[in-house]
């Protein structure tokens, strides 16, 4: 089911509960849109309401982004941090625009990315922490330069994250994800992280790793 009456366009599966629902907020990564994670909604939990959602800025042929990356040899792999700023934002105003649209639970509200997907997740969660709950991190890192700097004044007490890489990453260096874990133990964020022998992409065991994590925390 589409809906396109909210910030960003997006496709739901709804929850086998009629009202309070916990809901799953899916982000997908660079040049994709929002069918992809969304093959993952069928083997999710029935209660779960699932939205996932586009990125606004469009890609030529296809595909969208959350921002976009300039790949120029000269400036290396250059992301533009005021668009990711701008969608970190726009993802907060969609959580609020979607609790106040569909019958779900305000208090139980799950992200799940992958990718560039992962890492506005981890910019929405840590500066935006009262809106989320549950956020499944898959192949992406921490963009330090979207996130608060003043710590102290956010409570992170209630989140709990799920993160995964690939090994073998060939897009997103594992050396990035690894700098995840003691930075959200510094934070003291609950977290678990671990790695699969792939590349840029989930695993098998992978998905049925952080469907059963997600499952024990609707």
């Amino acid at each position: 089911m589409v809906n396109t009456s909210l910030s960003l366009h997006h496709v739901i599966r709804e929850s086998s509960l009629t009202s309070n629902a916990p809901l799953l907020i899916m982000m997908h990564g660079y040049g994709s849109d929002e069918n992809d994670l969304f093959s993952f909604a069928s083997e999710l939990p029935e209660e779960l309401f699932i939205i996932s959602v586009r990125a606004p800025y469009p890609m030529q042929p296809y595909g969208s982004a959350w921002y976009t990356i300039n790949f120029d040899a000269e400036k290396g792999k250059w992301n533009d941090n005021v668009q990711a700023a701008s969608s970190r934002d726009l993802i907060a105003k969609f959580i609020d625009e979607a609790t106040a649209t569909y019958p779900i639970n305000k208090d139980n509200v799950s992200l799940l990315g992958f990718s560039q997907g992962t890492i506005l997740s981890y910019a929405v969660a840590l500066t935006y922490p009262e809106k989320v709950k549950n956020i499944v991190a898959l192949s992406g890192y921490v963009n330090q330069e979207i996130i608060p700097n003043d710590f102290g004044n956010y409570d992170y007490s209630h989140l709990d994250f799920y993160c995964s890489h690939g090994s073998v990453d060939q897009v997103i260096p594992v050396d990035w994800a690894r700098q995840t874990p003691p930075f959200l133990k510094q934070l003291g964020i609950k977290h678990l992280y671990n790695e699969f022998p792939v590349g840029h992409g989930v695993a098998p065991q992978n998905f049925y790793e952080f469907k059963t994590w997600l499952t024990e925390r609707i």
